[in-house]
């Protein structure tokens, strides 16, 4: 008798494992429609805005608001959330699924917790929840960031999953560098009848593409593509340095080659910076690289394949320089010199009568600041009063992505720090600025944890085992980190990156316990 109960025992983890691996198939390959179709999703929006503002500002009025990059990029990532959560729930409840226990979990329960209480006592709960109608980067967002890059680091992998990521990606580097060439070179398609009627699908009747939109990619903006271009950038030249099919390692370079030329395009220094700081660890990896002369032999064929890349782009718009290289070296080779006009008498003679004016009394004008931008091309400014923001509700924050409704706009000073009081700023133009503005100290310091263990982890492990995976996945989430310190997030850079979080934090876990 007991032998056939521990033969229905044996039957039972057996049938349990099988259920287990089908499991972690499904969610490994909802994670791939996250990390290679999401950020693709480039559909028109029409999205009711109720702003918690009463003001003839358009930027800042309610109504009806287009937006063709972030809204239907969130839904996706909202269903995928819900499915992969419920084949995750299924897998631990009633298949023996296990959780990896690690202090990681600790920092995501406290982010979530202070993500909820930041949204519930949020001066602009509605735009908290969601985001704002272009960005979708609100609670419901981020909790669903956290809750694939929880599941994602709790499921096992099939020995290839780098090259399935990898691979995933190729078609958003392709794409993103055919349409940005065709801007970049004058021909944008967004103009196209063709690209328009896809685009407008599933607009209401009525409801057009505003005239003078641009299509510079799949991405909202310049900024957000040169961030996560300089991301693909290191990702892949790193995949070809330690990749030991020379095969594959070609066309892991090609890609490099095409993501740092679709950063260039970008126009924006943020994606430079990244790859000059990324570079140095891509160079460490290659040192420590079983194959080093091939490793090497990629990092050299890379820069030199980007020389005459950047030479063609920089010859088509000097920017490009003044955007990258010009952040070091200021003098730019590509702007062609222009003849000074000549002046005239009436240009340099100044006659008293015409300067002077006079009052019947003795006033004082006030002394306005000089206009002037402040670094980062007037981040600093903008980072300065979202810090003085949270003096005013340090605990909690105001609630993700709500920057514009509370940031100080028409402020004199703004003439020093961007040379016009009049813009309005939407976006505190940093990833932590826009944590500790919306989630408060407690979310911040939870968060900055949570980080800090997804670095230091894996790089011990990378270090101590030199593991090609994690070594790639790892410069890519480093990437993503680095980028942040100049840009916002967005549904198609977030889920991608925090979903290869998860996956590279999956595969050290295992490592460790191996």
């Amino acid at each position: 008798m007991s032998k056939f109960y521990e033969k229905v025992t044996y039957r039972d983890v057996e049938e349990d494992l099988q259920s287990q691996k089908s499991v972690d198939k499904w969610i490994f390959g909802l994670l791939l429609i996250v990390i290679g179709f999401v950020p693709l999703i480039v559909m028109a929006s029409v999205v009711e805005v109720q702003s918690p503002l009463v003001t003839n500002v358009s930027a800042l009025t309610g109504g009806a608001k287009g937006d063709m990059f972030t809204h239907y990029k969130a839904l996706v990532v909202v269903v995928i959330t819900v499915l992969a959560a419920l084949l995750f729930m299924a897998k631990i409840l009633f298949m023996d699924g296990k959780i990896h226990k690690t202090k990681l979990n600790y920092a995501i329960g406290a982010f979530a917790v202070a993500i909820v209480l930041s949204t519930i006592f949020s001066p602009n709960i509605s735009i908290a929840l969601h985001g704002q109608y272009n960005r979708s980067d609100g609670a419901i967002s981020w909790l669903c960031y956290l809750a694939l890059f929880f599941i994602a680091m709790n499921i096992d992998y099939p020995k290839k999953v780098l090259n399935y990521v990898l691979y995933s990606l190729y078609p958003f580097v392709i794409i993103n560098l055919y349409i940005i060439t065709m801007n970049f070179y004058g021909h944008d398609l967004l103009q196209k009848t063709a690209i328009q009627k896809l685009v407008q699908a599933f607009l209401p009747a009525g409801a057009n593409i505003s005239e003078g939109s641009i299509l510079v990619g799949t991405l909202n903006q310049w900024n957000y593509m040169s961030g996560m271009f300089a991301i693909m950038t290191v990702m892949f030249l790193a995949a070809a340095v330690l990749e030991k099919h020379i095969g594959r390692a070609i066309g892991h370079l090609i890609i490099a080659v095409m993501s740092i030329a679709v950063m260039l395009m970008s126009v924006s220094t943020s994606g430079f910076l990244t790859v000059c700081a990324m570079m140095l660890v891509v160079l460490f990896v290659a040192f420590r690289s079983e194959k080093k002369v091939q490793s090497f032999v990629m990092i050299a064929v890379f820069l030199v394949a980007t020389a005459p890349v950047f030479h063609v782009l920089a010859s088509k718009n000097a920017n490009v320089w003044t955007e990258s290289v010009g952040f070091v070296v200021k003098s730019n080779p590509y702007v062609k010199e222009q003849p000074t006009p000549a002046t005239s008498l009436k240009d340099t003679v100044e006659f008293d009568w015409m300067m002077k004016a006079y009052a019947a009394e003795k006033f004082e004008l006030p002394v306005l600041p000089e206009r002037a931008t402040s670094a980062g091309s007037g981040r600093a400014y903008i980072w300065s009063k979202g810090v003085d923001l949270v003096k005013g509700r340090p605990l909690f924050g105001y609630g993700l992505d709500t920057f514009m409704y509370n940031f100080p706009h028409y402020a004199i000073d703004a003439r020093a720090g961007m040379y016009d009081e009049n813009t309005i700023t939407d976006k505190p133009h940093n990833m932590y600025v826009g944590w500790l503005y919306g989630t408060g100290i407690v979310g911040f310091l939870s968060i900055i944890v949570l980080l800090g263990i997804s670095l230091f982890n894996p790089l011990k492990m990378a270090i101590k085992q030199s593991k090609s995976s994690v070594w790639v996945l790892g410069i890519a989430w480093g990437a993503y980190l680095i980028q942040g310190f100049f840009n916002d997030s967005l549904p198609g850079i977030s889920a991608v990156m925090w979903a290869i979080a998860g996956i590279l934090l999956a595969m050290t876990l295992k490592i460790r316990s191996s």
